[in-house]
């Protein structure tokens, strides 16, 4: 079967599926003719865009009914009130009308992708598989070694990219480098912290995802950029002793991603909260269980005020996110603590700038900050902290007492990348140029937190963001096999989606760019920007159980209250 066969049988299949799925859409839409031209040409979208691995019916009736929110809020609630002359509405009474389309829509999605793959195996069955991609990189007569630092979004995704292009290629090895052996999914780390999610369902095992990357456990002690050498240390020698192992390199990326900053700052090394880690937010969710309950046992106000008072360093999107999450936990598990008031609760978050969220617009940042504030967070805006003791945070402008303090103040890039001869940042970031090459060192590359990565068409510097970070993995594995064939290599340019936030229950903002019209944002707020942070990110998350596991601690959650069982101990 030729390659445009193959596409014209997918295409067909697409047409029938978004037909018959179109009949969900037909009974809850009321859109008449345009409910079915919707379907099918979604359906044809669909089937063309997406391989499908036989038998897979669990996987395609996940990843329709998680197309069905997007699909929801894009069209229901935003183009058909625009084409009939309305503007979209996000309060909760109009949210509720459109719920019966967001049920047909997930639906819709989920039928779409039962028949679909439903079709293709049926198709495969009767005339055969069709014809596996043609890999893009050639054969590479002597065997290159590709090593890849750091298992976070950027270093997965070159891998991933790497093993796509080089699946029918053996000459060349690939091998990536962590300290832990699961990427971490960063945007639902808050939801840890607030105990909505299991630790380990936003967490996804490095070698289960990459088959063809040799992963190698351990920490990098040094880099030896002359003799192009990686050199590890670990424990894991006889009676814990310590090892050293070498790996060779043609290629080596830096994808090492980021580390806290402290500002030089000791005692708030010492005595605050890291937010970086799966860990930290184990850490803090098991420590305002312990808060509560050594509230419990106390009958002094004042200690018991600096037990309840939880401050936040940081009014960036993981610190709003945590104020949100740790306040709507705090104020969930009360019922369990009769003799704690609300009252006495008290979430600051503290931010050095006049407004909080300065990725986004004035006004969502002002938003979000005024629901905040109606459900117990307090504001200490343009205000630093300056130092921090045992039971107490030092502040500019005077001090709190309290028992707990995270910082998500600042991030600095890891701390390996001092000890090169490389040229960096400000920041301490490698600096590369428009291929995301670091000049003067053939073969070495830097993306991700890590990097000084600047937009070749734009000129401005790109956010260190999960978004900008999975597309220079895509230029970056491009380009190394691009400079390994002789090809010339592609410069990095890349135009925000937009941004996301949860800043409570039910309620977020949401930023998104206008496609085709540069420098436009669609901007809404509430309910919906909350449903649309929780469709695309576990649409993003990777794997199919996990993206299960997260939906069934979400739906878990709408029935019961979180639990306060302490995982670590704290004492």
């Amino acid at each position: 079967m030729s390659n445009d066969e193959s596409r014209l049988r997918r295409l067909s299949i697409g047409i029938f599926s978004g037909t018959l799925a179109s009949t969900v859409l037909l009974a809850t839409l009321h859109y008449g003719i345009w409910s079915l031209i919707l379907g099918v040409a979604i359906g044809a979208a669909y089937s063309a865009a997406f391989r499908t691995t036989g038998q897979a019916y669990a996987d395609g009736l996940m990843a329709g009914g998680s197309l069905g929110v997007p699909l929801w809020g894009l069209i229901s609630v935003i183009a058909v009130p625009l084409l009939s002359g309305q503007m979209p509405e996000w309060r909760a009474e109009q949210m509720r009308q459109h719920f019966p389309a967001l049920v047909g829509w997930v639906v819709y999605g989920a039928s779409l992708g039962i028949i679909n793959q439903a079709l293709q195996d049926g198709a495969e069955h009767l005339f055969g598989s069709e014809p596996a991609p043609t890999p893009i990189a050639p054969v590479v007569s002597a065997r290159r070694r590709i090593v890849i630092l750091g298992g976070g979004f950027a270093g997965m995704r070159t891998a991933e990219c790497l093993e796509e292009r080089l699946r029918r290629d053996f000459s060349i090895s690939l091998t990536l480098v962590n300290d832990t052996n699961a990427l971490l999914f960063t945007p639902m780390l808050a939801e840890v912290a607030g105990s909505s999610l299991e630790a380990s369902h936003i967490s996804t095992p490095l070698r289960s995802t990459l088959r063809r990357t040799e992963f190698i456990r351990g920490t990098v002690a040094e880099v030896d950029l002359e003799k192009r050498l990686v050199i590890l240390r670990s424990d894991a020698g006889a009676e814990g002793t310590p090892t050293r192992q070498e790996i060779p390199y043609d290629h080596l990326v830096f994808a090492l991603g980021s580390i806290s900053n402290y500002l030089g700052m000791t005692n708030i090394e010492k005595f605050a909260f890291n937010f970086k880690s799966l860990l930290d937010a184990i850490r803090i969710r098991n420590h305002v269980i312990e808060m509560f309950e050594r509230a419990d046992l106390v009958s002094d106000d004042a200690a018991r005020s600096a037990l309840l008072t939880f401050v936040i360093a940081g009014g960036g999107f993981a610190g709003v996110e945590l104020a949100g999450a740790l306040n709507d936990f705090a104020h969930g598990i009360l019922a369990d603590y009769p003799r704690l008031s609300p009252y006495e609760l008290n979430i600051v978050l503290v931010h050095s700038r006049d407004r909080v969220l300065p990725e986004l617009s004035e006004s969502l940042a002002r938003y979000a900050q005024e629901k905040m504030q109606l459900r117990g967070v307090s504001f200490r805006l343009n205000t630093r902290i300056v130092d921090a003791h045992r039971g107490v945070v030092l502040l500019s402008d005077g001090q709190i007492h309290a028992e707990t303090l995270v910082w998500t103040a600042g991030t600095a890039p890891s701390p390996l990348l001092k000890s090169l001869p490389l040229d960096k940042d400000k920041r301490g970031a490698v600096v590369v140029d428009a291929t995301l090459a670091v000049p003067g060192r053939p073969g070495l590359w830097a993306i991700g937190d890590c990097a000084a990565v600047t937009d070749a068409a734009t000129g401005h510097p790109c956010p260190p963001t999960a978004q900008f970070a999975l597309r220079e993995a895509e230029v970056l594995a491009s380009n190394i096999l691009a400079q390994l064939e002789g090809r010339p290599a592609r410069s990095f340019h890349f135009d925000s989606l937009g941004a996301l936030c949860v800043v409570g229950h039910q309620t977020a903002c949401a930023e998104l760019s206008v496609p085709f019209v540069p420098g436009k944002f669609l901007r809404f707020s509430g309910l919906f920007a909350w449903l649309l942070w929780r469709g695309i990110y576990l649409a993003k998350l990777p794997g199919l159980e996990r993206k299960i596991r997260v939906l069934i601690d979400w739906t878990i959650e709408l029935f019961f209250p979180r639990d306060i069982v302490q995982t670590i101990d704290l004492k």
